[in-house]
């Protein structure tokens, strides 16, 4: 097991689910933290209890990973002491609405990629020359079942996280000759803010998502996310896939 203790972590989109859990397992583990997310008052809380509870140093800052000359600039800015980033996570991801293709939203499908490909390669693109001059670096993305299978109405959705599973094949074919280990971790059913967001507040339609099931938890995925980047410097986690008991696929959930 590879200690991470004082090391750096980046993660996208800290200020719930996924991102929060996976903080709060790196930074128990001792891992210094810089944090992002769009909502800024959420991520200083998370920053001030994450310091008080781990004594780690945390780093926080609001961006929204769309806006590639936002990213270039945050990035640039980081101070001297931050710019040694050993672990990125690239978490911050959306889904939006649950239509079939002929009554897909333009906004929704537009705010899909901009997050969940571009975004994710604007981030990328500002770290990797770094990792390299440290010589040292992972690259972990936050992908889903729906890299790997689509599903009925998820046709933009499920297109933007197979373009994750296509991407991290790709910067693993061409950072090997690096120090750069990519990895990417695919959850299933899980009880996020995910649903919430889907349906852009829609409380109700959000709780029948998860009815009468036993989900993933964001804990879950932290934990996955741990094991990953806590892996000798040969050993490298290239995909794994997370299921809840009651989901054998994208398509095949028992409900109780």
């Amino acid at each position: 097991m590879k200690d991470i203790s004082g090391k750096t972590a980046f993660i996208s989109g800290v200020s719930s689910g996924f991102g929060k859990a996976i903080a709060y397992k790196l930074a128990s583990n001792g891992c210094n933290l810089i944090i992002c997310s769009r909502r800024i008052e959420r991520i200083n809380k998370i920053a001030k209890d994450i310091e008080k509870k781990f004594n780690v140093d945390v780093f926080a800052f609001k961006l929204d990973v769309r806006e590639y000359e936002s990213v270039k600039k945050a990035l640039k800015a980081l101070p001297a002491k931050w710019r040694k980033i050993d672990i990125l996570v690239n978490n911050a991801g959306l889904s939006r609405g649950l239509n079939k293709i002929q009554d897909g939203e333009l906004r929704d499908w537009e705010e899909m990629i901009d997050t969940n490909v571009k975004g994710l390669l604007y981030v990328t693109k500002e770290i990797i020359p770094l990792m390299i001059k440290n010589n040292s670096g992972h690259i972990v993305n936050i992908g889903s079942i729906a890299g790997h299978e689509v599903y009925p109405a998820g046709n933009v959705y499920c297109a933007s996280k197979h373009a994750v599973d296509a991407l991290t094949k790709g910067f693993r074919m061409d950072l090997v000759e690096t120090p750069i280990r990519v990895s990417t971790v695919d959850p299933g059913l899980a009880e996020t803010e995910f649903s919430l967001v889907r349906f852009r507040g829609d409380k109700e339609k959000a709780k029948n998502v998860y009815k009468g099931i036993e989900p993933l938890s964001a804990e879950d995925v932290a934990e996955a996310v741990e094991f990953v980047v806590t892996r000798d410097d040969n050993f490298v986690i290239a995909e794994m896939v997370l299921l809840p008991k009651s989901q054998a696929s994208a398509m095949l959930t028992i409900k109780k």
